[in-house]
């Protein structure tokens, strides 16, 4: 019979392989497990030290323990409908699956008059003055997203203060205390060429790319944030899920 906490991780194995836990979504903590499994401190470590061992997660200290991205081609799983992805942003969604997150800001600059896009057939806007970032996002030294997003001024004062690679919703909700409405966001596709404008990825051959288009709705309506992002589509995928904590409002990871 093998030991209890063997059990246990190949049991957290087998959510991992058929989907339940993705790349980056966090392992039950040891006082989790011992809740679900009636186990001791001591099984419980020896469980999430196991898996680790085998190479499934990676602990992260003071943080927790996550899955680490074990796919062959290292595309990367963004979850549509994950408020926990949401907030946790792509630099830390990157460190959790084991990649080595990097930036590059190509434009930070405060806009005084204000922003509006389309999106899903509704019209967004964000009245000024309005922070504007321009970056390339890279895992292992490699360009997989072009993120350009602007933030309203008005609603988060000195933001643009904050270095850039912070998850920015959760500092909408914990520094200026804003209550998240919706995420309204549509993804579509194209292919960019090596000579187009929109190839910031240092591409030499045609490649498919996922387009998000986003915008944050606080209270009241308001706008807080819009974005459009470029995601390499031979590195990305995407899953979505109903999140009903938020209306089935459809919520992005980074």
């Amino acid at each position: 019979m093998k030991p209890k906490f063997i059990a246990i991780s190949e049991n957290i194995i087998e959510q991992i392989k058929i989907g339940e836990l993705q790349p980056g979504d966090q392992i039950p903590s040891e006082n989790e497990l011992i809740r679900e499994y009636k186990i001791s401190n001591t099984t419980a470590r020896k469980s999430l030290l196991d898996l680790e061992s085998k190479g499934w997660a990676k602990r992260i200290k003071g943080k927790g323990t996550y899955v680490l991205n074990r796919t062959t081609d290292h595309h990367l799983v963004r979850t549509l409908g994950s408020i926990y992805a949401t907030r946790r942003g792509f630099h830390e969604s990157l460190i959790a699956e084991g990649f080595q997150p990097k930036n590059l800001v190509l434009e930070k600059t405060i806009l005084p008059d204000g922003i509006s896009s389309e999106i899903g057939g509704r019209h967004f806007i964000i009245d000024g003055p309005v922070l504007k970032i321009h970056q390339l996002r890279f895992a292992d030294d490699e360009i997989i997203k072009d993120e350009l997003k602007y933030i309203s001024l008005g609603m988060c004062p000195n933001i643009n203060r904050l270095p850039t690679e912070i998850s920015y919703f959760k500092v909408y909700e914990s520094t200026y205390q804003l209550k998240i409405e919706e995420v309204k966001q549509t993804l579509s596709t194209d292919i960019v060429q090596p000579e187009a404008q929109e190839n910031n990825f240092e591409l030499t051959r045609a490649t498919a790319m996922f387009i998000l288009d986003s915008a944050v709705v606080c209270a009241g309506s308001k706008v807080v944030e819009i974005e459009r992002s470029y995601y390499r589509g031979d590195k990305y995928k995407f899953a979505i899920v109903a999140n009903p904590d938020y209306n089935d409002h459809g919520l992005t990871g980074a």
